[in-house]
């Protein structure tokens, strides 16, 4: 089950702590002193999606050497400012890599293991 904490610090800043107890600064952008939480679903999606990724790429036995995945969000101008489409781009570098292995990795990570992912699905594109 997932568990997570967050405590204000002062002003427009916050600790938020996870199950595993590690813990994250956010503040709102005028803050600027932590993640924005609404970019903390960007980052969700692409972590989520990495762990799997490359987990499914080891099981393949794929011989990457390194995995990007730049997450970007359509949001609405007013608020709450909800977002309307979420774009992932992997990129994922190794030498003899068969693209169909990444392929299917990928879909994989989306559409099977990621709770992240699972639960925006909607707004993926």
């Amino acid at each position: 089950m997932g568990e997570a904490q967050v405590t204000w610090v002062q002003n427009e800043q916050f600790v938020a702590t996870d199950s595993t107890r590690h813990s994250i600064v956010l503040s709102t952008a005028q803050d600027g002193t932590g993640c924005k939480p609404s970019d903390l679903l960007l980052i969700a999606v692409g972590a989520c999606t990495a762990v799997d990724v490359v987990n499914i790429l080891r099981k393949k036995r794929q011989p990457f050497t390194g995995l990007q995945i730049k997450v970007s969000g359509e949001q609405d101008a007013d608020p709450p400012w909800t977002f309307r489409k979420i774009h992932v781009e992997y990129i994922v570098r190794g030498k003899g890599l068969a693209e169909k292995a990444v392929e299917q990795a990928i879909e994989l990570a989306e559409q099977k293991y990621c709770s992240v992912s699972a639960t925006v699905r909607a707004w993926l594109k």
